[in-house]
């Protein structure tokens, strides 16, 4: 066998094991409820908010429910399309409206067209790297107290307006030893972590833990594997996403 075969083999062998965890990777991360229901009832509208993670590159001048090109290639997409295969007799609506480069802040600004008037029944929200990541670049100056007092006040107008709604609150992650994610977003990042999860604490949301399933996953293949920049999901750090997803809601 010649070189190039055997490490053609071995990488396909090396993705194929990780793949194969995905289940394994989600099930360590997060338990198993004991005689938990579905959140999704008959003609529930679903929406799916957020940056360029949720967004994964959606058309957005087609953006219609149930429809492939209006999600992106994202965990959005695959979450929403097992969504709808598990439950066809619930007529469910779903909905993509999440975009790149996002902030708390942006949210609300487009929150009105983007959220309220689709009158989603179920929320979920996956917002705070670019809190971060920008800060980094010098083109924001936010710090975790605009992070969490601008996700409070969008929370609260949320409610207000949608008395009822069932809110998923997804944890903002970072992968290390990836292109642009090193020890240095550890620190800040547990910080941006922290208030969302007080925040999912305190508005009694269903709550994703993405950092502790990438952190899980990082010791069945290297971070790249899952997150080449180590923010935005490979395909099978999409499928990760809504596997976990899909596990906390369900």
């Amino acid at each position: 066998m010649n070189l190039s075969r055997r490490k053609f083999l071995y990488k396909s062998t090396a993705g194929a094991a990780a793949l194969a965890t995905i289940p394994s990777i989600v099930s360590a991360s997060i338990p198993s409820a004991a005689n938990k229901k579905s959140i999704f009832e008959k003609g529930d509208t679903v929406l799916f908010q957020g940056d360029s993670i949720t967004d994964a590159g959606r058309d957005k001048k087609k953006e219609v429910a149930n429809n492939a090109g209006s999600f992106g290639k994202g965990y959005a997409f695959l979450a929403a399309s097992n969504i709808l295969n598990s439950y066809p007799e619930k007529q469910l609506t779903i909905y993509n409206r999440g975009i790149s480069g996002n902030k708390v802040y942006q949210l609300n600004d487009r929150w009105g067209k983007d959220c309220l008037e689709l009158k989603p029944d179920v929320l979920s929200i996956l917002i705070g790297v670019n809190d971060y990541w920008h800060k980094r670049n010098g083109k924001y100056d936010g710090t975790v107290e605009v992070y969490e007092n601008d996700y409070r006040e969008l929370l609260k107008r949320t409610q207000k307006e949608l008395p009822g709604v069932q809110l998923v609150l997804c944890e903002p992650f970072y992968v290390l030893e990836t292109k642009a994610v090193d020890e240095t977003w550890v620190k800040p990042m547990k910080e941006y972590q922290a208030a969302a999860k007080r925040i999912s604490d305190d508005f009694n949301t269903i709550w994703v833990p993405f950092q502790k399933v990438f952190d899980e996953a990082v010791k069945h293949a290297p971070g790249k594997y899952w997150a080449g920049d180590g923010v935005h999901p490979s395909m099978p750090g999409a499928q990760l996403m809504a596997e976990a997803w899909l596990k906390a809601v369900e």
